[in-house]
C-alpha cells in the first residue's frame, strides 16, 4: 500500500472539503452524526457518579476510583468505533454519488466489520496511551499529580495549585504530538473502514502517511485555528443577538432558539470533523483503495 505526500495547500484543502461535504449531503451527514452523538456520550454516563461524588464540598477524588471509571468508559467506547467507519462509509457512499441513509452507520454490526474495527480501536488504545505515557514520563512527570490537585482544590473551593515545572515544555511535545496523531488516525480509520486493509496494515499506513505529511497538516492545523477564531466570533456576535431577543421577548426564546442553534452546531462539527478525516484519507492513499473486497483479517 502506498502512501503518498502532499503539498503543503492540502491542508487548507482538507478543511474547505471537509465543509463542503457537510454543506452538500447535509441529510445523511447531520442526521448520522445525530445517532453518532447519542453513541458517544453513553460511554461518559459511566463517569457521573465520580463527578457528582467530586463536586461535593470536602470530598478527595480517588486515583483508583477515577482511572477505573475511566477505563471502563473507553472499554464501552471501543463499541462506538465502528460506527465512526460506518460514517466514514456514509460520506464515502455519498461522495461517489450514491444515496446513504442516517442509519447506514450501523452497517459495520450488519456486515459483520465490527470484531477486526474493535480491534484497530485496542490496538490504537495502546498506542496513544504508550506515546503519552512517554510525553509525561521525558516532560511532565509531575502534571497527573498536579491534575488531581486541580480536582480537589475546584471540589473545595480552594485556588488552583500552580502550574508545575516542565509545564510549558510538556504542553509544546502534547502539540506536536496531536499534530501527527491527528494524520495517523485520519489515515489509519479510514484504510481499516474503507480501504479493505488489516488492523496492522492500517497502523502502518497511519504512520508512514502522517510522517509524509507534516507540513500540509500543520497548515491544516493553523487553517483550522483562524476557521475556530472566525467561528467563535459569529456565536458571540449570535449569543449577543439572541440575549437582546430575550430582553424584548421574554427568555422562553433563549430556551427555543439556543438549544436547537446549540445542537446543529454540534451535528455540524461532527460532519466537518469527518468530512476532514475522509478527504485527509482520500488524498494520501484513497486511490489505492480496493473496492468491493472482503474485509481483511488482522
Amino acid at each position: 500500500m502506498t502512501t503518498r505526500s502532499k503539498g503543503p495547500g492540502a491542508g487548507f484543502g482538507w478543511l474547505t472539503r471537509g465543509i463542503d461535504v457537510a454543506r452538500r449531503h447535509p441529510r445523511p451527514l447531520l442526521g448520522g452524526a445525530g445517532l453518532l452523538l447519542v453513541a458517544c456520550l453513553l460511554p461518559s454516563l459511566a463517569t457521573l457518579p465520580f463527578q457528582f461524588h467530586a463536586m461535593q464540598p470536602g470530598a478527595q477524588p480517588n486515583p483508583v476510583v477515577f482511572g477505573g471509571l475511566m477505563l471502563f468508559s473507553m472499554l464501552l467506547g471501543l463499541l462506538v468505533v465502528p460506527l465512526y467507519a460506518g460514517y466514514l462509509q456514509v460520506i464515502d457512499a455519498a461522495e461517489r454519488g450514491q444515496r446513504p441513509r442516517a442509519r447506514d452507520i450501523f452497517k459495520p454490526y450488519a456486515q459483520g466489520q465490527a470484531p477486526r474495527l474493535i480491534g484497530y480501536a485496542l490496538v490504537l488504545m495502546v498506542v496513544f496511551v504508550a506515546l503519552f505515557a512517554l510525553v509525561l514520563l521525558a516532560a511532565g512527570g509531575g502534571l497527573v499529580g498536579w491534575y488531581m490537585q486541580a480536582i480537589a482544590a475546584q471540589a473545595n473551593h480552594l485556588p488552583p495549585p500552580g502550574l508545575p515545572a516542565g509545564f510549558m515544555s510538556t504542553f509544546a511535545l502534547l502539540m506536536v504530538l496531536w499534530l501527527f496523531l491527528m494524520g495517523f488516525y485520519a489515515i489509519s480509520l479510514g484504510q481499516v473502514s474503507l480501504g479493505n486493509r488489516s488492523v496492522l496494515g492500517s497502523i502502518g499506513d497511519g504512520v508512514t502517511g502522517a510522517l509524509k505529511n507534516v507540513l500540509p497538516l500543520l497548515v491544516f492545523a493553523l487553517s483550522l485555528t483562524l476557521v475556530w477564531i472566525v467561528a467563535t466570533i459569529a456565536l458571540v456576535l449570535l449569543v449577543l443577538v439572541v440575549g437582546l431577543l430575550a430582553k424584548l421577548v421574554g427568555m422562553w426564546l433563549v430556551f427555543v432558539l439556543a438549544i436547537p442553534l446549540y445542537i446543529l452546531m454540534v451535528l455540524a462539527m461532527y460532519a466537518v470533523m469527518f468530512g476532514v478525516m475522509y478527504h485527509l484519507w482520500r488524498d494520501v492513499c484513497g486511490d489505492d483503495a480496493a473496492a468491493g473486497l472482503a474485509p481483511a483479517a488482522i
